[in-house]
This record gives structure tokens, sequence and C-alpha cells, in this order.
């Protein structure tokens, strides 16, 4: 460690404006003589500027190998001239830090995660490993940086020829029969974000035993053996075919249950990939299947800075500004949007005035499982009366009224925790019953050749047979060939489900759904996200939960807390008697019927609480009192909660 360096160092630790945890993790790094000179420097640039609060956003904690990966800032809230190098399109280097995302943290997951898997292969058995990678800054580097440590750890390696979607990784893995597969993508963060993102053979996110596997291996990298991996050597890192493309695309294009409604209507639709990987099979699937499409085309560009919106986020409704115009001058149907990794999807559609309106997340869930499983019971795919032996899942944060459709039309509903990982599990523990129960008869199949309908008829007989999945945070799946949220199938369901209804004497997807509140009742969600960035951040975030664990609301605006579900505590089980596995998530029923969730992300400095409301609906005649009557006191409980968790946030005792 340089002598003046280490000098500042101590001496801004010593004056606290430097965090203790920062001063040693950057210690750390400096003295283990794995830093090339540029990220040397770029520290010391830091110390002279005296930037401190960068310093330690950078170096205050490690970055957290969770499940499913990392995910953090590649680009510094401040950019040293280093860093920037000479590129006018984005900084040349990603940020030095230990909580960063940059080529050491990759280098070191990426040795931990082979590590891991070598260990659980037989031992003539090569590891293999498929990479996917979005458009953002640095998503193309880091692929080929995983792929070269791959390849000189003696694992064997396929990437694509550019940018592909989060759901393809998904498919691929499986279709490769690979050991592991990763995605480079940080989702619809910010264009500062990147991420590394885990799936394991069986094509879903990894998860517990094998994520704290990871971890562990991880923690016992050196960091002394990183520098051997910087160089990036392309040599052997075999380029995938279109034929990849071709396979997972008819995927995609099977999830659509009547073709010929399609056709024969032609919906026009309105499309953004927002400048991301939707454009690679999204666009040319609804070519083919006949779908009117109006390309929206400011956000074709694949550009990391994603210049056209305030955020890459199909959930914000400024990003279908442009998309909304568009439709307005083509007279289009519906708007559908997809994030940079193609695995969520917002919608915007006509209301009776012909203004654009957009839907939420568990709107546009609830009317593809709706249409969905009625369509299925029409084909004659599942009993008139629903099976057990067929499931509707869905995490415990999404609305309520995919519940009660699941239920009404007799299937099995499963709730998860949070994150699509646990209903990619659950579409895995579905498959493994299948083969121990088809064993039990002296049968066995190989389940990666069997095509959809071959699926359905031996799961329904001999495991669960799965639907629909869906979450709030606009991510559904209807087949499990893939493991994972698939945008890219999704608006094609969505283009279905506009061509049925335009068939249907012209009803419009609001009048749909207001058809189904009033078969089901009125349900309606609220959300509030409170954001606390680096250090200080992270600690107001455990003090809430904390709290909550300590010393949990009994009223909410003056209405009695009933009970709270405490899922880092308590024993709860699912629909397939499966206990679900502890975390930091607590859930509070009301008196009134209504309820909320607490959970902190697991991809971004923030907390979430997840409000729901439920009012009976009589008929169409009490639909809209019924409406304003949910709205009116969920906008009361956001208020509540509001204050309750600010002085939660600054009380360390509360």
């Amino acid at each position: 460690m340089v002598h003046s360096l280490e000098n500042d160092l101590a001496k801004a630790k010593n004056e606290g404006s430097l965090l203790v945890s920062a001063y040693e993790n950057i210690k750390m790094w400096l003295d283990a003589g794995f830093l090339p000179q540029w990220a040397i420097d770029s520290i010391g640039e830091l110390v002279q500027k005296k930037a401190w609060v960068e310093l330690n956003d950078r170096f205050f904690q490690h970055l957290f190998f969770g499940t499913g990966g990392m995910r953090s800032r590649t680009i510094g809230k401040l950019v040293t001239k280093i860093e920037q190098g000479t590129s006018k399109e984005g900084p040349e280097y990603a940020a030095v830090g230990t909580n960063m995302l940059n080529d050491f943290n990759i280098i070191r997951s990426t040795v931990g995660l082979y590590r891991y898997c070598r260990k659980n292969l037989e031992k003539d058995e090569m590891a293999k490993l498929v990479i996917a990678y979005d458009v953002r800054y640095f998503s193309k580097h880091f692929c080929l940086l995983t792929a070269s440590t791959w390849r000189k750890l003696g694992g064997q390696v396929y990437i694509f020829d550019g940018p592909r979607s989060t759901p393809q990784l998904s498919f691929s893995v499986r279709y490769l029969n690979a050991t592991v597969g990763v995605v480079i993508t940080a989702s619809h963060n910010p264009p500062f974000d990147n991420g590394f993102k885990v799936y394991y053979k069986d094509g879903g996110q990894m998860v517990s035993p094998h994520v704290e596997g990871v971890i562990r291996e991880i923690k016992g990298v050196e960091l002394s053996d990183i520098a051997q991996y910087l160089e990036i050597d392309k040599e052997e890192i075999v380029v995938l075919s279109h034929s990849a493309d071709e396979a997972y695309e008819e995927i995609v294009l099977n999830t659509v249950l009547d073709k010929k409604v399609v056709k024969d209507q032609r919906p026009k639709i309105v499309y953004s990939p927002l400048h991301g990987t939707g454009q690679m099979i999204a666009i040319p699937a609804m070519k083919k299947a006949g779908v009117d499409l109006v390309l929206v085309d400011e956000q074709m560009s694949m550009d990391p800075a994603f210049p056209t919106v305030k955020s890459p986020n199909p959930e914000n409704g400024e990003a279908f500004s442009m998309g909304i115009k568009k439709a307005k001058s083509v007279g289009a149907q519906a708007v559908l949007a997809t994030d940079p990794d193609a695995d969520r999807m917002g919608v915007a559609v006509r209301d009776h005035k012909g203004s654009m309106v957009l839907l939420s997340g568990n709107a546009i869930a609830s009317l593809l499982a709706e249409y969905r499983i009625t369509k299925m019971k029409s084909l004659g795919w599942i009993p008139q009366k629903g099976t057990k032996s067929a499931a509707l899942i869905k995490t415990f944060v999404t609305t309520n009224l995919l519940e009660a459709i699941g239920k009404q039309q007799g299937l099995k509903v499963v709730n998860t925790l949070t994150g699509f990982k646990w209903i990619g599990k659950k579409l895995h523990d579905y498959e493994i019953r299948l083969h121990e129960n088809l064993k039990r008869n002296g049968m066995d199949v190989v389940y990666n050749e069997l095509n959809s309908e071959e699926r359905r008829k031996l799961l329904l007989e001999h495991s669960t047979y799965y639907i629909f999945g869906g979450e709030e945070s606009y991510g559904t799946l209807a087949d499990d060939h893939v493991r994972d949220k698939d945008a890219n199938a999704a608006v094609l369901q969505f283009c279905e489900l506009t061509a049925y209804l335009e068939q249907q004497k012209k009803l419009s997807i609001l009048e749909y759904l207001d058809q189904i509140y009033i078969k089901y009742g009125y349900y309606s969600e609220g959300l509030l996200n409170f954001k606390y960035d680096g250090a200080t951040g992270a600690a107001k975030i455990e003090a809430i939960l904390k709290s909550y664990q300590e010393n949990p609301p009994r009223t909410l605006c003056n209405i009695k807390v009933t009970h709270m579900r405490n899922f880092a505590k308590d024993e709860i089980f699912d629909e397939d008697n499966k206990r679900i596995p502890k975390e930091g998530f607590y859930f509070l029923h009301l008196e009134n019927g209504y309820s909320y969730a607490v959970r902190a992300s697991g991809t971004e400095p923030k907390i979430k609480f997840y409000l729901f409301a439920y009012e009976p609906v009589s008929g169409a005649e009490s639909l809209p009192q019924a409406k304003r009557d949910a709205e009116s006191k969920l906008e009361s409980l956001k208020a509540a909660l509001t204050q309750d968790v600010e002085k939660r946030a600054e009380s360390r005792d509360f």
C-alpha cells in the first residue's frame, strides 16, 4: 500500500469521514496485490478529492452474492478521470470498489461458481456454462470476462452473438443441457447498474441449497487469484448459431392457445423494447403470429443510456409516452413494452373514451390467467370443473384476485415467497415428482424432449400441471420450458387476448377486467417504495425490519392488526405441504379484511410495502362504489404507513 495513500485513508478513518469497514476493505484490496495500476490510481484520485461519501458507498461492504446472483452499480456516482478514460460512450472501466459490480467481483464470483459446479459433477463431466447479456454498460465485456475465466478454469462456454433476453437464457440452460447459466443484466434498473444473475441446470434461478454452496466457494477465492483472469482470452468460446434462437422462438409461439383468432383478427399493437433485448424474439414472433405490429422506432436502438426514458421500466407511465403517442396516431388497440432484459411486460389499453390507460402488473396477470384457464377448459385440456392436479402459482405479494380466480376455477393455488425464482423452483419440484411417480410404475421419460402437450398429459396424471404464474412486478409465465418470467411470450399472449375480445363483439380489455371484478369481487393493490442509498441507507432498512420483528404495529388508521405472519420465524407451509423458507418478510392482516406486506428488495436499496384491498361486488351497478371505497381506504393506509416508516427508519430503539 502506497505510504501517503495509507496515511490519508487512516486519517480519514480516524476523523470519521471514512467508515471503518470501508477503510478495511480498501486496505485489503490494495494490500492483496491483484489490482491493476488504473484501479489503484482511481482510488488515489478519490482520496485526493476527499470523496469520502463515494469511497464509503463503494467500499462499506462486499457485494453480496444472494439468491440469483449480484446486482449493483457498475458506474460510480462520481466517475474518476481514470475510469472514464477516453471513451465518449461511457466509462472505459467499471468502477473499482468491493460493493461495485466490476471485473474483480465478476471474476471472483465466476471462480466460486465454477468450483461449486465442479464439485457437483462426475469426475469426467465438463462444467458447461451458457451466458447471455443485455444492452447495458459493460454487459458484453462482463460476458466475455466470465466466459474467458470459465474456460481458463477448464469448463466449456456458450455465448450468443449479441444481446439476448433473460427468459431466453433460462430456456437455453435446459436446451443446451448446461450445468449452469449466467445472464449479465440489471433488468429495469437505472443505466449505472448491472448484474450477474445465475441459473442452475433446471433453468431456474439458483436457490437454496445451491446458492449457499456458491457463496462458500466465492468466499474461499483468494484475492491474489483474481489477477490471472483479468486478461480476456476469446479462444474456444462457442458462439451459438441462430438455431438456438429458433428453438426458443418456437416455444414462445406455442404459448398462444388460439393461433387462428390472432391471424383472423390481426390486432393492431404498438410495441417498444425500451432499447432492450425484446426486439430479438418478441418482434419476429408477433409478426409470425399475424399481429398488425407498429414499432416505436425511437426506442429500437440498443443504447445503454436508455436515452428516450427516465427509467427503462415498463412499470412507469413515463416509459409509455412515445408508445401512446404512436398508438393515437395509428389507432392501435394497445401499447406493449418490455424492459431491457425482456422479462417484464407493461401494457396500456384504451378506455371507453378512447384514452390510453396503464394496467398494473396485477391486472395484467389476472386478465391473462382468467382468459387462459377458461380457454384451456374450452379446449378440453383440463376438466370443466377444474382439477387440483393443475396449479396457478403466485407470490404472496401478488393480487389476491389471482387466488380467487384459481380457486373458483377449481385449481390448486400455490403462494410463494417474492421473486419468480420460487415459481421456477415449483416447476422443478413438479418435474421431479413426475419422475418419481413414473419410476414407481416402471416408467420414465426424458423431460426436455417432451413437447408442451406431452408434458401436460403426464403432469396432470402423475404430478401437477402448471397452468400459469404471475407476480405483481409485471412478470408472468405460461409454459415450463422457461423457468423465469417471460415478456417475449407475454406480449404474444396479450395480443391473443386482444384478438379474442375483438372477436367477442368488440369487448375492450377494461370491460373484460370489469367482468372479472363482477365475477370475483373488486381487488385493488398499492405499493410504497422507500429507497435508502449507501451505507446509511442500509442501516435504515435494517432498522425498519428489526422494528417489525420486535415491535410490530398494533393498529393502522385506527384499524386493529389482527395478526402478523412472520416469515423469518413462523413455520409456514404452502398448498403442496412444502415448508416455505425463512425470510425477513412480514404479512399483516387488518380487522377490515385488508392486509399489507413488508420486505426489503433483493435487487435494489429499497424497502417495500404491498397493500391489499378487497370490496365485495353484487353486480355491475355496485362496482363503481366498490372501486371508490377501496381506493379511498388504500390512500389512508399509505399515508399512515409513510408516517410510521419514517419513525422506524430514524429510530434504533423503536
